[in-house]
């Protein structure tokens, strides 16, 4: 097969149709469901909240309202439902009052009544309303806490719930007798309803004595307010098999695997055979980066085998999920960033390998950019510059590392959010 001529672009077109397959306009409009006989209520919150509302107004037949909170700078203009801008991952007073709201808004309502929920990654912090006896401030300080010391989606989500007034099944509780269909785009490895956005409209398995491990687990001494709620214990969240939530349907309209499967039919259009090592990859970045650099090398020496298939080069591995930072240092940079810089010490200058990894949302960690991308050869230019990129890496430094070989991918706000995305290019044997 022909090697792609332009392999940096070849890496950003994959990239692109993994976008375009979880694009709102393109995956919600199947699923809406039918108008209610009484009122229609849209709520919402994650990055790819205020794309989702503009294509509910784009397709709604009938009177309706609602109330979607956004990232900031992810906002969409819509007429009839309201686009609220705040804080992530970090919450501030604009999702407080934006949830505080959604949740007044959805009281009340009726068997005739119909509220539609969307879901995307972020709602979790720009749904921040605090649970009775909680400040805002000692959960942004908490939150802070979980995101530096590696902790994954999971454990961060569990918590979460149990310091909500609105997450882990709360929603869909308020809104009871009203039917609630959430329309969901999925950014955690596996899809599980509860864990997305913290789960707001169904079951949550987690417990208050699950909360309390998790920040066991890490060292982490919560703010008394916290801690005395965990302690106490009370009001837990809803449960599988809660009547309240007897009227909730759940829809996933967008997910990582369907994204690299858009990626995957794009190189093979291309004469590139994609292999999907899986799109629920955790862990460490730079420790994924070191495996996926072992098996690039593999495939580069022959060594890789489907069966007994040694697949034909060029070749690209296509992979997903979240990996973590634990984050030691006041650096510049995010965990996909993280990843390439460990990936390009990995493989040492290997010809013939290229590689990119970038957060789907568009914005990796501290930074504008999507991610970042390495060639054959980003250590060789960077020792012509100077760069000192094992010390980048220690000093969580890899935004530095990549603005000064111009490397970063920047995409902007992409409005939707199905998690990270890698591609990894072989082109020859090594």
């Amino acid at each position: 097969m022909p090697a792609p001529r332009k392999p940096r672009e070849f890496l950003r077109s994959l990239f692109d149709a993994a976008l375009a397959a979880s694009d709102p306009a393109r995956v919600l409009p199947p699923h809406l469901p039918k108008p209610p006989k009484g009122r229609t209520i849209v709520v919402g919150a994650g990055k790819a909240a205020a794309a989702m509302a503009k294509t509910v107004e784009d397709h709604w037949r009938g009177e309706i309202t609602g109330l979607v909170v956004t990232r900031y700078g992810y906002g969409v203009r819509c007429k009839r439902i309201e686009v609220v801008e705040a804080s992530h991952p970090v919450p501030d007073a604009a999702g407080r009052a934006a949830a505080e709201r959604i949740l007044k808004n959805v009281q009340g309502l009726t068997r005739d009544d119909l509220v539609l929920c969307l879901i995307s990654g972020g709602a979790s912090a720009l749904l921040a309303l605090p649970a009775p006896g909680i400040t805002l401030d000692d959960k942004r300080a908490l939150t802070h806490q979980l995101l530096r010391c590696g902790a994954s989606i999971f454990e961060l989500n569990a918590v979460r719930k149990h310091l909500s007034a609105i997450k882990g099944g709360r929603l869909a509780a308020a809104v009871a007798p009203a039917r609630i269909v959430t329309l969901a785009i999925s950014d955690v490895p596996g899809d599980d309803p509860a864990v997305i956005g913290s789960g707001p409209t169904v079951p949550d398995p987690s417990t208050f004595g699950e909360a309390r491990a998790i920040l066991a687990k890490y060292a982490i001494t919560p703010p008394p307010s916290i801690a005395r709620h965990l302690e106490a214990a009370i009001d837990e969240t809803p449960k599988p098999g809660d009547r309240r939530l007897a009227g909730a349907r759940y829809v996933l309209i967008a997910t990582p695997q369907a994204a690299l499967q858009a990626a995957a039919d794009a190189a093979r259009k291309r004469g590139v055979t994609p292999i999907i090592l899986g799109d629920a990859i955790e862990g460490e970045a730079r420790e994924a980066a070191l495996v996926h650099a072992g098996i690039a090398r593999a495939v580069a020496r022959g060594h890789f085998r489907i069966g007994n298939t040694v697949p034909r080069l060029p070749l690209v591995l296509l992979s997903g999920g979240e990996t973590t930072v634990t984050v030691t240092h006041e650096g510049r940079g995010g965990r996909n960033s993280a990843f390439v810089l460990a990936l390009a010490l990995a493989l040492k200058d290997a010809r013939g390998i290229y590689g990119l990894a970038c957060d789907t949302d568009g914005t990796d960690g501290t930074e504008d950019n999507a991610g970042a991308i390495v060639t054959p050869d980003t250590l060789t230019r960077a020792a012509r510059q100077g760069i000192d990129l094992k010390a980048l890496l220690a000093a969580d430094d890899s935004w530095v590392a990549f603005n000064a070989l111009d490397d970063l991918i920047v995409t902007g706000p992409t409005r939707t959010n199905v998690n990270d995305f890698r591609a990894i290019l072989v082109l020859k044997e090594a």
